[in-house]
């Protein structure tokens, strides 16, 4: 018997709306990111025990609330006293899992696959805080919300996880769950309309 899924191809929840990121001028870029390996990393926010993890995964987590680092092929962001996201552009979801969850289980620590749960946009220009603001309602000044910093806040009526690219205001990434991915979506085309001039 025919194996039903071999002719389907994996398709981005935004398909449909790279058109019309494609076709924004300069002052706002709003760009799909490809799908990456992400882990839900769970332990003891302790400070011996987090090195110890660090360590043992060859990775700093960040120590500090409401922060990301850049690690050698991704990100790790800290989500709350005991909780971090690990991402990898070279490694599949399941190794990063099971990597990541020898290193951590040890320690009374968990390590989940959540790469299907969001999608990640990129945001930039000279406009692109403007139009955060909008719907959001952390400072997003450099000087409050420079490279570095993290935030789980609400986007429009999403919620997201905000990571500031440049000391600048100029660049972020915005992670946001699949099933409100087409929602946001056309949230920000809408709000980007001020800017872009474009109907």
């Amino acid at each position: 018997m025919a194996d039903p899924a071999a002719g389907l191809l994996p398709t981005h929840p935004l398909e449909a709306w790279s058109t019309a990121f494609a076709g924004l001028p300069d002052p706002v870029g709003i760009t799909v990111e490809p799908f990456v390996a992400t882990v839900d990393v769970r332990v003891g926010a302790g400070a011996g025990t987090v090195d110890a993890v660090s360590e043992r995964l060859g990775v700093d987590l960040p120590a500090r609330p409401d922060t990301w680092l850049a690690i050698d092929d991704g990100r790790a962001v800290r989500l709350g006293p005991d909780e971090w996201l690990l991402t990898s552009t070279v490694e599949a979801p399941h190794e990063l899992e099971a990597r990541v969850r020898a290193a951590v289980v040890p320690f009374g620590g968990s390590a989940a696959d959540v790469s299907a749960q969001r999608i990640a946009l990129r945001l930039t220009g000279e406009r692109v805080r403007d139009i955060l603001a909008k719907g959001c309602a952390i400072d997003l000044h450099p000087r409050v919300f420079g490279r570095g910093r993290s935030a789980q806040t609400t986007l429009g009526l999403a919620g997201v996880v905000l990571l500031a690219l440049s000391d600048t205001g100029d660049d972020y990434l915005v992670l946001v769950r699949s099933s409100f991915a087409g929602y946001l979506a056309d949230w920000l085309l809408d709000a980007a309309l001020e800017f872009t001039g474009r109907p």
